[in-house]
């Protein structure tokens, strides 16, 4: 790799920060870095200098960068065919939806595309609101609270920030879309005692991505399982960031509940990110299962109730298959889980008084930091938020990761990272941590 503390060549970050603070929406808080290029783990910004990374894109780049298989995809199918209307028949999304069904998913239903994770969330809501109304009280009067828990994160549309038991990201929209209980998570008791009348789904994700990495644990994924059985819900289970292969399995509560998987049989899925390993695309998994008497809850969403007119084109969906082919026929998953595990266990061992925990599945795993210890480092900054101070100090290493709330950080290489790219990530990882360290008293 370059030289860590290589100078950045001048005017170069400083010529996009003018353009962006002149031509572009305030609504990111920006690094300054200015990619370039990138391939496979490594990135490359405007002044040449080289970066690993493990942020991904936030769990995007599941192949890397311009990986071939990706690359060789687009140039094929752009030659034949880029967009055409859902008034038509596309093929590309029929291949496309038989690999999530009988590979990813190994359960009877249908999908349907769309061009993002909050697009993926927002049809598993509609869904959700549908089936309340084919499902009503007994009153007749439609069910539509939906439970979703503390700490998630469903995106940035109306309705999924509503949904989103994150109060940061609520401020300053209000009124929001009624119908969303919040409840701990992990928490069986305050789940059963949320359900009313009113409710008709369970939304949640297996593996909580920007509220800090928190697991499910296997017996909470069981007894939602079991309260929408018993209360007639919807398990709707959000993978945008846990699902194909990040978390060590093509799905992420798999990972969890193991062997009990078959009890944990979610009503719909939502993926978008790692899907389409950085080429724009949504997905959403319905059961096969009846929803009234006469209709089946994959069929609910007829026509006319749910579009968009970008999602599942040619394109996108020949290019995502491309990806989960890749994923599937290298074994990424099975690489992902055992890569995940010796990162963790290669942590653990450094005892860093920095650090509290490190946790998740695969390759979606958050490094945890004591507030007070980050503060005695040198270089900290009253007011600094304590996750970007540590992904500032590794980027300046040459390792790009991910903040996830104020103490977390994030790792998401790819899931094809090699032994050798792991080895020099956590070995910039350890020398920051050791140089960042409170002198012993």
């Amino acid at each position: 790799m370059n030289d860590p503390l290589a100078i950045v060549a001048p005017g170069k970050v400083e010529q996009a920060q003018q353009l962006l603070a002149q031509y572009v929406v305030p609504n990111y808080g920006r690094l300054n870095l200015v990619p370039e290029r990138g391939q496979g783990a490594l990135l490359w910004d405007q002044a040449g200098r080289q970066y690993l990374d493990f942020g991904g894109g936030v769990a995007v780049t599941s192949l890397g960068h311009c990986p071939e298989v990706m690359v060789r995809a687009i140039n094929e199918q752009a030659k034949k065919l880029i967009h055409c209307s859902n008034w038509y028949q596309i093929a590309e999304q029929g291949q496309l939806a038989k690999f999530i069904v009988e590979t990813v998913m190994d359960e009877a239903g249908k999908c349907f595309f769309c061009n993002s994770g909050a697009e993926a969330n927002e049809g598993l809501i509609k869904l959700a609101r549908k089936f309340g109304h084919a499902r009503p009280q007994n009153d007749g009067a439609p069910r539509h609270e939906i439970i979703t828990f503390h700490q998630s994160f469903h995106g940035r549309t109306m309705a999924t920030i509503s949904a989103t038991a994150q109060q940061k990201v609520k401020e300053g929209f209000a009124p929001l879309l009624e119908g969303f209980v919040h409840v701990d998570f992990n928490d069986i008791g305050a789940l059963r005692a949320a359900i009313s009348d009113r409710t008709v789904a369970i939304l949640l994700e297996p593996i909580q991505g920007e509220g800090g990495i928190h697991v499910a644990t296997p017996e909470f994924l069981e007894a939602a399982a079991d309260l929408c059985r018993k209360h007639d819900l919807l398990l709707l289970f959000d993978e945008v960031q846990s699902g194909i292969g990040r978390a060590g399995h093509w799905c992420s509560w798999k990972t969890i509940v193991g062997d009990r998987s078959t009890t944990v049989i979610p009503d719909g899925v939502s993926w978008a990110k790692g899907i389409g390993g950085g080429f724009p695309i949504g997905a959403v998994w319905i059961r096969d299962r009846a929803a009234t008497s006469h209709i089946q809850l994959c069929d609910l969403l007829g026509v006319g109730s749910h579009g968009t007119t970008y999602g599942g084109n040619p394109l996108a969906c020949a290019v995502a298959l491309a990806v989960l082919q890749e994923i599937d026929q290298k074994n990424l998953c099975d690489r992902s889980r055992d890569a995940g595990e010796q990162i963790q266990k290669t942590i653990r061992s450094w005892n860093s008084p920095l650090l509290s925990e490190v946790r998740g599945h695969g390759l979606l795993l958050g490094m945890e930091f004591h507030s007070e210890r980050v503060e005695q480092a040198p270089g900290w900054q009253p007011g600094t938020v304590h996750s970007i101070f540590i992904v500032k100090k590794l980027m300046e290493a040459g390792l790009l990761t991910v903040a996830a709330g104020p103490r977390v950080v994030r790792l998401l290489p790819p899931l094809n990272v090699t032994d050798e790219e792991i080895h020099t990530a956590l070995s910039i990882c350890h020398r920051v941590l050791q140089s960042l360290a409170p002198p012993a008293p």
